[in-house]
């Protein structure tokens, strides 16, 4: 079955200039399939369903349908952290979700018996939305001991025999980031946290971090956001080539393979290489990873020539809580210790260095001072003890809220963004990438690679500007045509009768 957001992108996708056979072929449906879904689209596009719901049922209750957008929601937040996820916890937030939400609207409290979260439920609800892969994927997953155990030896295997050092070794990790969330304790009153405009959380971007297991190369962080030139940046004339992070965009703000790889070959390589010849160091290295969907086996394949001399090497399933170094809560260095004890530095015992958890807090305190925000290490002890807690169900409509409003301004950002290009630019591009796309189908070496990235791009780079010319295209079409017709201004308002042909001259002519 199709999905009930696919069906609603599909729509999307056609009504900015997509083929109805690309369509079909993209989605792996026939043409008649794609067809059907387009007659439909008035009917499909009033739907207002959970995300990942395949079917809509009118005698479903409306406070069912927001819960099941808010757990799918709240199970999206829950894989980005890393938690388990399964099916008692799942229901048993569902429920939650369904009380608040009675008691936010009056005089439904009597149903509040009326929905039980119960197996039957999650199954149907499963069916509709697709978790599947969800419930059970990766770190969400109970920790495999054995995997881990098998895996350590089989690491420190190969360490030994390729001969890698600490410093040659590194691990890179993703982490969700809610920017805009402030602390409990502020000088903002009751009063002013209810006006207008204040967001006191929301907006969430992701950042993977990178080092080595000597912990003394930290590599330039990739960041990932839903916004590719946010306003802020506009209005202040920012230049991102000069941030402290690579900064990507995706409408989700996730990883993708394809942002992933560019973090290797822009950022990563080039900094491993440096720090390698600068230290006189063999020219070789490991990328420790863990096995989430944007890092699949084969990114070696995708790796730059200058960079072939990179390893990566994938943690097995359900063992990141137990040996993902970036997960272990402690020093680049020593968060190895479960992995490869042996590189971890055993400090001196006469060593009295700081605790590092002041260490860290004065560090943050001093970076926001530096940025003219007043802060204080409680406010940021506070920040991070919140960065584990659960969402509530308030805070979870505010993110559903705000990310309508994101969708909002980013297809505004769409707007502007096309005016400032001109038809010739649009067609200029299009056909360069109708060259490059049949140069590289032709003569790359591996056919399926190829077939895959090349498909990969023209869907999600090159269709909106495809769709941009196509509307630029019917909208000068339907000038010329206004153009080309007689113009009547001179004619008199009013027609007498015997001005006009009679209607067996007209029938004759016709």
């Amino acid at each position: 079955m199709i999905l009930l957001e696919d069906k609603k992108e599909i729509i999307r996708k056609h009504e900015g200039g997509m083929r109805l056979t690309d369509l079909a072929k993209e989605y792996g449906r026939s043409a008649s399939t794609i067809g059907t879904i387009l007659k439909m689209k008035e009917k499909i596009t009033g739907r207002d369903a959970a995300k990942g719901v395949t079917r809509v049922s009118k005698q479903r209750p409306p406070v069912l349908e927001e819960v099941e957008k808010l757990l799918l929601l709240w199970i999206e937040q829950k894989q980005r952290a890393g938690d388990s996820v399964t099916k008692a916890i799942v229901c048993e937030k569902a429920k939650a979700l369904h009380d608040d939400l009675l008691k936010q609207q009056p005089g439904t409290s009597a149903d509040a018996e009326g929905f039980k979260a119960s197996r039957g439920w999650f199954e149907r609800f499963k069916t509709r939305s697709g978790i599947h892969s969800v419930v059970r994927h990766g770190e969400a997953a109970s920790p495999d001991v054995a995997a881990a155990e098998e895996f350590a030896t089989e690491f420190l295997e190969v360490i030994v025999s390729e001969g890698y050092l600490p410093q040659q070794v590194f691990n890179c990790d993703e982490t969700g980031l809610f920017w805009k969330r402030m602390p409990k304790r502020t000088f903002i009153t009751e009063e002013e946290t209810s006006l207008p405009g204040h967001k006191p959380m929301k907006d969430r971007l992701t950042l993977l971090f990178c080092a080595n297991a000597s912990g003394d190369l930290k590599i330039k962080p990739l960041l990932v956001y839903h916004s590719e030139n946010p306003r802020a940046f506009k209005k202040h004339k920012v230049n991102k080539e000069q941030l402290s992070v690579l900064w990507q965009s995706n409408p989700k703000a996730w990883v993708t393979r394809l942002l992933f790889v560019k973090w290797v070959n822009a950022v990563f390589g080039p900094a491993v290489k440096k720090y390698l010849v600068d230290n006189n160091l063999p020219l070789k290295a490991m990328l420790l990873k863990d096995n989430a969907p944007a890092h699949p086996p084969g990114l070696e394949e995708d790796l730059l020539e200058d960079f072939n001399f990179i390893k990566v090497m994938f943690l097995l399933p359900n063992t990141t809580p137990l040996l993902q170094p970036m997960d272990q809560q402690t020093n680049l260095n020593s968060a190895w210790r479960n992995l490869w004890p042996d590189c971890v530095v055993k400090p001196a015992p006469s060593a009295s260095a700081p605790a590092l958890e002041s260490t860290v807090l004065e560090e943050s305190v001093s970076l926001g001072r530096t940025m003219g925000l007043e802060v204080t290490e409680e406010d940021v002890y506070e920040l991070v003890e919140e960065h584990d807690h659960d969402l509530t169900t308030k805070e979870l409509v505010e993110l559903q809220k705000e990310s309508m409003e994101e969708q909002i301004a980013f297809e505004e950002e769409e707007e502007i963004s096309e005016e400032q290009l001109s038809s010739t630019e649009l067609k200029e591009a299009c056909q360069m990438w109708v060259n490059l796309q049949t140069f590289v189908q032709q003569h790359h070496p591996d056919k399926a690679l190829a077939h895959r990235l090349v498909s990969s791009f023209d869907t999600d780079i090159m269709s909106p500007f495809r769709g941009m010319l196509k509307r630029r295209q019917r909208q000068q079409t339907m000038e010329r045509f206004l153009q080309n017709q007689p113009r009547h201004e001179e004619e008199p308002a009013c027609v007498s009768a015997a001005q006009l042909p009679s209607s067996s001259t007209s029938s004759k002519k016709g």
